[in-house]
């Protein structure tokens, strides 16, 4: 007759916890939807930081030129070519590199504003140049919008015209499987921030180094000689 108050005591405790789960899901989910409204607020807004993928040295080619028009700017380069290649770039294109950061930890498309959005924040951005591939623009600017949107960061495209295949390329399977972790990402990322410790400035590349070791550019680079 006593045996069923243990089983009522705890379905209830249980039915406490899932309503304590389901509030925190609830309010993160709000808190995310408020940030992307804020983002559109940034729309017509100057550039405050640039944000280059990784997956072809093109990218970096078109980037030093932007960087000598806009050395106010800062810019990220997720997981790229090699540091020395691009050091060897912006050295050839006389270009700044004061502002040019290189994050070196991501691995795929989602990693890098996995590892990119912390920098973006801890910069202080609220808008944000995306430097892509047309190839690579649907998924990218989707998990960009994902999960820099659910931080109050607008983003805005910036095509770089490619030669040959880049490195970034898409299916059906890996977009949807991209957007749905960045979804789960973009509730996550409000209590929990990453770090990466492979992120430098340019600058402080050391080529001897790199040259002691020895690597290899892209044939597109040009860049073969100077190393």
């Amino acid at each position: 007759m006593f045996c069923p108050q243990p089983q009522r005591k705890r379905r209830w405790w249980l039915s406490w916890l899932r309503s304590i789960a389901v509030g925190f899901a609830l309010a993160f989910l709000l808190a995310s939807l408020w940030r992307f409204l804020q983002a559109y607020q940034y729309a017509n807004d100057p550039i405050d930081a640039v944000l280059v993928l990784g997956g072809s040295i093109k990218r970096e080619l078109y980037i030093s030129q932007y960087a000598r028009s806009n050395p106010d700017i800062p810019i990220l380069i997720s997981s790229g070519s090699k540091p020395p290649c691009i050091y060897l770039i912006f050295q050839r294109d006389n270009a700044p590199m004061e502002n040019i950061w290189l994050e070196n930890c991501a691995r795929s498309t989602f990693e890098n504003f996995y590892y990119s959005l912390p920098v973006l924040e801890r910069w202080g951005v609220r808008k944000v140049l995306l430097v892509t591939s047309l190839s690579h623009l649907p998924r990218s600017m989707w998990l960009a919008q994902i999960v820099l949107g659910s931080h109050g960061l607008w983003v805005e495209p910036n095509i770089v015209p490619e030669i040959g295949v880049p490195g970034n390329r898409e299916f059906p399977l890996k977009t949807i499987l991209d957007v749905a972790r960045s979804l789960f990402w973009a509730f996550v990322s409000q209590v929990y921030s990453p770090s990466c410790d492979r992120e430098v400035r340019l600058d402080t590349v050391n080529l001897e180094t790199w040259q002691a070791r020895g690597f290899q550019c892209e044939h597109q680079a040009q860049i073969e000689s100077d190393n």
